[in-house]
């Protein structure tokens, strides 16, 4: 029963897809992912070299400068919400990230959540949408349990924009309950403050369990400039709240640093004293192992047009340690594919979606489209994300969806109901769940196979994804069905009304496949991050150690008493008395 039956899935590239259409499809992905890339780097600039060089002149680092010194030597950084705010203007302004960097990085081997104010943007000021950014991150470190760094370097609220980020339920003030609730849960936070630290934003550091401040570093309700109006006083920011006072008189911060470099350290120190991370533990014996079958590949298998089929068992395959995989009731529901495999060494369960054409046991003989819900693969997905969370193993969605089966039949199958079954599974789980949107993420399909509504502790989208409740061309045709004969055409013969509808409905098309654009999406916070398929194994790996890497505070059954032994051994009898 303890057996665990990982057994090989997938082929060579070579036997999959042919060198042609490898090539062709990998052609389609550089574009994609070519923008991807320069966008990526315009945001990393920040407001460019000119404010990295004032920076520079105050004998301070930039805040990208910081991470790397923060982070271990070598190690990637994996940043979530870099385009948030993306092309939007304020007034004649931008601002990059939002102005603050949230990022995974390695200090000492262990994940940490680190949150970043970008000193080459309007010296760190949070802007409108920049107070959501920190509360997502502050989640996604509270749900994880991940020691929570904060580098703080920030002037306070960009003004102009206000009434957009200081008022509301996520206003700026829910950054500092979420301080709150991550050291109510025991999450270990530790703050440094390298500069401008005004108004309200004093309360992140100091809701921290140890504050360092640098010789730079003030932290005040009001600053020089508005006791100056107040109380027409004459006296330094730095005399109002710097170290002098809140480390030796207020004992709001702990120590006093001389610069950068020396906070840096001290951080990277405090990490160091803290318990291990489990996740060798869990482990065990295994090692993480990369995939028999490059996740590079990835680009010239899965198409980057929704609208073209791939095997989903080779997407699987390029994902899981040594192309090693346990799938579950794979005789039920087969538009859906449901299993277990190492990431990194470690067990995580995985659902996705197959595409093009598969059995319909309704109509035997007969086919019905992938990509889309119908009962029998609803409820397994729903039995299955339910035993992943009773057995403790973070579940990867992949979605490529384009929503739930409809018409009569389907509704006289319930699906309603099933869909209903599978929402309340997701939204009362707790084991983490993370989303993969690979292309297209439909209607209520999003919302069912864990879309961000329900909670995963984050989603991810690749340059190719398409998240709408339906595509341009089918709204454009709900849009102007009354002028639409059953094959779709217009039915007038007036030639003034039929260039209006034909206009009508391009317009509503190409709006709505405007708005489906991922970066679109990514600037308004529906989903979290973007990139590139071919990254995806590592960003895996990543996210599944860090579910391990805390212990204590979910339960994480070792594989002898998994429930999905269960679900196993039932769909193994269901087939052998189907065989008799």
């Amino acid at each position: 029963m303890a057996f665990v039956k990982l057994t090989p899935v997938g082929h060579a590239r070579e036997s999959v897809v042919d060198d042609l259409t490898f090539q062709e499809l990998r052609a389609g992905y550089a574009e994609l992912e070519a923008k991807l890339e320069a966008r990526r780097a315009r945001v990393r600039d920040g407001w460019g070299e000119k404010y990295a060089a004032r920076v520079h002149e105050k004998q301070k680092l930039t805040t990208r400068e910081r991470l790397l010194q923060l982070c271990d030597e070598g190690s990637a950084l994996y940043e979530v919400g870099t385009f948030v705010n993306f092309g939007e203007q304020f007034g004649k302004l931008e601002s990059p990230a939002a102005g603050v960097i949230t990022v995974f990085g390695r200090v000492h081997g262990r994940l940490c959540m680190i949150i970043a104010n970008d000193n080459t943007v309007a010296s760190g000021a949070w802007w409108p949408r920049t107070p959501e950014k920190i509360q997502r991150a502050q989640g996604i470190a509270l749900q994880l349990r991940l020691p929570t760094l904060y580098l703080v370097d920030c002037s306070g609220l960009y003004l102009p924009e206000q009434r957009r980020s200081f008022s509301g339920q996520r206003g700026a003030g829910h950054i500092f309950k979420m301080n709150s609730q991550l050291s109510d849960a025991g999450v270990p936070q530790v703050a440094g403050v390298f500069g401008d630290c005004i108004a309200g934003g004093g309360y992140m550091p100091l809701i921290s369990d140890r504050v360092y401040m640098t010789e730079q570093a003030y932290m005040v309700i009001a600053g020089a400039a508005l006791i100056k109006g107040a109380k027409s006083t004459k006296i330094t920011s730095l005399d109002i709240g710097g170290p002098e006072v809140h480390v030796h008189q207020s004992g709001c911060a702990d120590v006093r640093v001389p610069d950068d470099e020396t906070l840096l350290a001290c951080m990277r120190r405090d990490v160091a004293r803290l318990p291990s991370s489990a996740a060798d533990f869990y482990r065990g014996d295994a090692r993480p192992v990369e995939p028999l079958y490059s996740p590079r590949e990835l680009t010239g298998i899965v198409p980057a047009d929704h609208r073209q089929a791939y095997d989903a068992y080779e997407v699987v395959a390029r994902l899981t340690d040594q192309s090693l995989f346990w799938e579950v009731l794979p005789d039920v529901g087969t538009e859906m594919i449901c299993g277990v495999g190492r990431v990194g060494g470690l067990y995580a369960g995985f659902i996705l979606n197959r595409q093009g054409l598969v059995d319909d046991p309704d109509h035997p003989g007969e086919v019905r489209a992938g990509g889309a819900l119908y009962r029998d693969g609803i409820a397994k997905i729903s039995a299955f994300s339910r035993a992943c969370d009773s057995d403790g193993l973070p579940i990867l969605w992949l979605q490529d969806i384009s929503g739930f089966d409809i018409g009569a039949e389907a509704e006289r199958h319930g699906l309603l109901g099933y869909g209903s079954n599978l929402i309340y599974t997701n939204s009362t789980n707790t084991t983490p769940m993370f989303t993969v949107l690979l292309r297209k993420a439909s209607g209520a399909g999003y919302y069912a196979m864990a879309g961000l509504p329900y909670d995963p502790v984050l989603q991810l989208s690749t340059p190719a994804s398409r998240l709408s409740v339906m595509d341009g061309r089918t709204l454009a045709i709900a849009t102007y069905n009354t002028k639409l004969d059953d094959d779709f055409e217009i039915m007038t013969k007036d030639p003034v009304e039929r260039a209006q509808i034909e206009q009508g409905m391009r317009e509503t098309q190409a709006r709505i496949e405007a708005d489906m654009d991922p970066y679109v999406a990514a600037a308004q916070m529906d989903t979290d991050e973007i990139i590139p398929l071919g990254e995806l194994r590592a960003w895996l790996e990543v996210l599944v150690e860090a579910s391990y890497q805390g212990y204590g505070y979910r339960r994480v059954k070792n594989p002898r008493i998994w429930s999905l032994h269960d679900l196993d051994a039932l769909s193994r009898a269901v087939a052998r008395g189907a065989a008799r």
